[in-house]
């Protein structure tokens, strides 16, 4: 029962949240320059929660070839770039993690 409430209130809240901006700013015209650098929120979150599982797997810097997650997030950048698929992407970047995990274990 938890677990439902939990899930209910958090999901309310979420809705509130979305609802508050639709409903503050949607009859206000959005500056250009704030609609500009709007567009570089997503990327930005991206980032920092990615950048982090790659770069630092068990909270150390580590950037050699034994460092499997780099390593499928590179060929998962790579897919990315030459697909445009972002399922395409997804499959190469965890059947690459899941193959070099196979090899190194």
């Amino acid at each position: 029962m938890t677990v439902w409430l939990t899930m209910l209130v958090v999901g309310l809240l979420t809705f509130g949240t979305r609802l508050s901006f639709i409903y503050l700013f949607g009859r206000q015209q959005i500056p250009t320059r704030v609609k500009r650098g709007l567009r570089f929120v997503p990327p930005a979150v991206l980032t920092a929660l990615i950048f982090p599982e790659l770069f630092l797997p068990g909270g150390t810097l580590d950037v050699s070839l034994g460092n499997e997650r780099l390593i499928a997030g590179i060929i998962a950048a790579l897919v990315a770039w030459r697909s445009r698929s972002t399922v395409a992407t997804i499959i190469a970047g965890m059947a690459a993690l899941l193959l070099l995990q196979a090899l190194a274990g």
